[in-house]
């Protein structure tokens, strides 16, 4: 069995030393996604004496069943998965209903965090998109064509844990992107159980994590 991450601060801490041989530009930013992938973020930014900027991205659950996922949105941009959606036959309208809620949460919590600052301008630079870890890919896949609307020119997606294979399904999506997932355990089962302590993150945990780091 995989050694776990003690929590999330030690994973961000491993992942900024393995991103550091990335070679990384000065002008990249790291961006967590709320929540969980904040605290991390924030930790490999300190690692690596770069800014840490949020990205909001709210997972589309299925009705009655909130953790199963069949898509993920974020700023003006929704990603579904076609076969959760059609082996649960889920309509048009209850994937509309569903988007609708999760998206009065990103507005809300991108005003939150972003405490007045500008929208990001990543035009030209390298995003490296950080989470706690990667699940079923939904959230990850919204936030890198989120990344790209913005016109980062370099995307790196950087999790402490993944299914086997993860990576490399979204490299195959996304042709151009780097992806790093420093433990992939088979079998994966979820993020969580990777983690000796994976408490839930609040708002102003976030707050706080944004608050102490060099923005871009």
């Amino acid at each position: 069995m995989a050694e776990r991450f003690a929590d999330r601060r030690e994973a961000g801490r491993a992942l900024g030393e393995a991103l550091r041989r990335l070679g990384l530009p000065p002008d990249a930013v790291l961006l967590g996604l709320a929540r969980g992938g904040v605290i991390v973020a924030a930790e490999a930014a300190r690692t690596l004496g770069l800014p840490l900027d949020v990205l909001v991205v709210r997972k589309l659950g299925v009705p009655g069943q909130p953790e199963l996922a069949f898509g993920a949105i974020a700023r003006g941009i929704r990603v579904l998965n076609p076969d959760v959606v059609a082996e649960l036959q889920l309509t048009p309208a209850q994937v509309d209903a569903v988007a609708r809620e999760e998206q009065a949460e990103l507005e809300r919590r991108e005003a939150a965090y972003r405490a007045g600052r500008p929208p990001l301008d990543l035009r030209g630079r390298t995003a490296v998109l950080v989470d706690d870890g990667l699940a079923t890919g939904a959230s990850m896949r919204a936030a890198i064509e989120a990344v790209q609307a913005l016109g980062a020119a370099r995307i790196v997606v950087a999790v402490p844990v993944a299914p086997p294979g993860a990576c490399d399904e979204l490299a195959a999506r996304y042709p151009g992107i780097e992806c790093l997932a420093l433990r992939t355990p088979d079998p994966f089962y979820a993020v969580g159980l990777w983690y000796r302590s994976f408490p839930h993150v609040t708002d102003a945990q976030v707050t706080a994590a944004l608050g102490a780091a060099p923005t871009p």
